[in-house]
């Protein structure tokens, strides 16, 4: 089968990652409960008058796919792949408001049309008049690693030959109440310094979108090589180091071949512990890195994940406000992924330097 390699990249996060010559030269400090995403001037991409019409989280993916595209030097692709945990909160939101709001009357489509969760991956194919197959899976927290599993195995059969994938969310007022109600986001303000050592329950929450181009034949720009993707809905704590060690096995690694380990932390006392039992024994002696105090948590984060594993695979640079301890190495050649949230949709990937 043919190999997948990663040819371009882009995000929109609550850094100011959409200018992709930079890797996190300049750190956003958040001192909040949930946080916001950095925006592009998006009248740079996209016509005002259509910007307009659009809520955050479809002009962020629209954005971040031109922005993916732009890099890989390609006006077109054979497939979209998009993944997204909430889909277009703000105009689903919107246009519930509109039915209570108007006694279930009088009320316009828009905001229900824009609200399903295929919008972005729909408008997309639109602005690239693309009538390939186009795709998007609402999995919770593994909803990019689902549509990274589908554009991994096309490309390995070669039933395509460039894949555009990616993952986008949005905050929206009520569903962020609702949240803070059930203790999902923490009670109180807390600052990107501490996030991750904050030992209270929940989590910063935050939005994004990551997009990446995909392909079986390697480009100059080509970031990485992803070399496998595994997905579990349910695992115990107990299992977890038990799990990456057979994943490992299962692509003839072993733990020492793992130049590094990008860990989903978000400092939520009652589910770290996930990634603590991975940190304390199998990759106790491994470069850590974490993200999410960046960026909080959401259900596309994951790709951020990618995003920056990317980065250091290409620049073999690790900014210091990514080290979770204290570990280095001479070179980064394999990088090993791990997520969750909430102690649901566990996802391990294996990315290699190419």
């Amino acid at each position: 089968m043919k190999k997948v390699y990663i040819n371009s990249i882009a995000s929109i996060s609550p850094q100011k990652t959409f200018d992709s010559s930079e890797f996190l030269n300049e750190i956003i400090i958040h001192e909040d409960q949930v946080v916001f995403a950095v925006e592009p001037v998006y009248k740079d991409y996209i016509p005002p008058a259509a910007a307009r019409r659009m809520a955050k989280g479809i002009k962020m993916g629209v954005v971040a796919s031109k922005m993916a595209l732009r890099e890989a030097g390609l006006e077109q692709v054979d497939a979209i792949i998009t993944g997204t945990g909430m889909g277009c909160l703000r105009d689903s939101e919107k246009f519930l408001s509109g039915i209570i709001d108007n006694n279930e009357q009088f009320l316009t489509p828009t905001s229900f049309i824009q609200s399903t969760h295929n919008t972005v991956g729909g408008q997309i194919a639109l602005e690239l008049q693309c009538k390939g197959y186009n795709f998007t899976y609402v999995h919770g927290s593994n909803s990019f690693e689902s549509a990274l599993m589908d554009a991994k195995l096309q490309l390995e059969l070669e039933e395509a030959e460039n894949i555009l994938i990616g993952g986008v969310d949005e905050l929206a007022d009520y569903t962020t109440k609702l949240n803070k109600i059930i203790h999902h986001i923490k009670d109180k303000k807390t600052s990107s310094h501490n996030l991750l050592d904050s030992k209270t329950k929940g989590a910063v929450f935050g939005e994004g979108a990551n997009f990446f181009v995909l392909s079986n034949k390697k480009q100059a720009t080509a970031y990485a090589e992803v070399v496998s993707v595994k997905i579990f809905n349910t695992l115990s704590e107990s299992d977890v180091a038990e799990t990456a060690l057979s994943f490992l096995k299962e692509n003839n690694l072993t733990v020492e071949a793992i130049d590094a380990i990008v860990l989903g932390r978000n400092g939520d006392v009652e589910f770290d512990g996930f990634y603590t039992k991975l940190s304390l024994s199998l990759f106790s002696n491994t470069p850590q890195i974490c993200y999410k105090h960046l960026i909080g948590e959401f259900n596309t984060a994951s790709p951020f994940g990618i995003w920056l594993a990317s980065k250091i695979l290409k620049t073999q640079n690790v900014p210091n406000v990514l080290k979770w301890n204290e570990k280095n190495t001479s070179s980064y050649n394999t990088i090993l992924l791990y997520n969750q949230y909430r102690g649901e949709n566990h996802s391990f990937i294996i990315l290699k330097s190419c």
